[in-house]
């Protein structure tokens, strides 16, 4: 009987969602306007016209990862949970569900604190920020209004504080040492939100 030819082991091919999350790795580490093609297919192991086949260039890549972050905070906010009910409480679920977000996301929402508005995708990505912030402010105000939190903070400070906390997770979490979702939304909805709530008692 004749000895079977050895089958070359193939090189796993790519798919569009392969190439994004390399790209968003890549970006992450040298900066966006620091990367370029050359870079982006010399982590993938390919040649730069592999990666033109499933993206035109650069910046889409860059669009679809800030997409990716942006999109799950209007998912969230487009949730009944964040629309119905006691302000406060929509409040503290809405700073939960952003926490597990940036978890499960951890390289878009990366990618996505990091833009400064150099060019039209990020300054219309700034932009779905901002209009975040503002559904956030919103909130605040009406916590406020219903004698939820204390009324003598400024509700756009209160945001910039509660998600400054909550951004500067992408800085120091690693998922294979750090604690989980959870763990880190408990832990920061105790020390913001302890703060904030007006003591009935009081």
């Amino acid at each position: 009987m004749a000895t079977p030819t050895p089958t070359r082991q193939r090189r796993r091919g790519h798919d569009p969602e392969s190439v994004l999350a390399a790209a968003v790795g890549v970006f992450n580490e040298r900066g966006y306007d620091g990367t370029s093609m050359e870079d982006l297919a010399r982590a993938l192991g390919v040649t730069k016209s592999a990666i033109y086949y499933h993206v035109p260039g650069k910046e889409q890549l860059l669009s679809r990862a800030l997409d990716r972050a942006l999109d799950g905070l209007f998912e969230m906010v487009a949730d009944e949970r964040a629309s119905s009910g006691a302000a406060i409480e929509r409040l503290e679920w809405v700073v939960r569900q952003s926490v597990r977000l940036l978890i499960d996301r951890l390289p878009y929402v990366t990618l996505l604190l990091r833009v400064r508005g150099n060019s039209g995708t990020e300054q219309a990505a700034l932009e779905r920020r901002r209009e975040f912030d503002r559904f956030i402010s919103r909130l605040v105000t009406e916590a406020a209004v219903e004698g939820s939190i204390r009324a003598d903070v400024d509700p756009g400070l209160v945001t910039r504080l509660l998600f400054g906390s909550v951004n500067s997770i992408t800085e120091w979490y690693q998922p294979s040492r750090g604690a989980s979702a959870d763990d880190l939304a408990d832990a920061l909805l105790k020390m913001t939100f302890g703060g904030l709530r007006v003591d009935p008692a009081a």
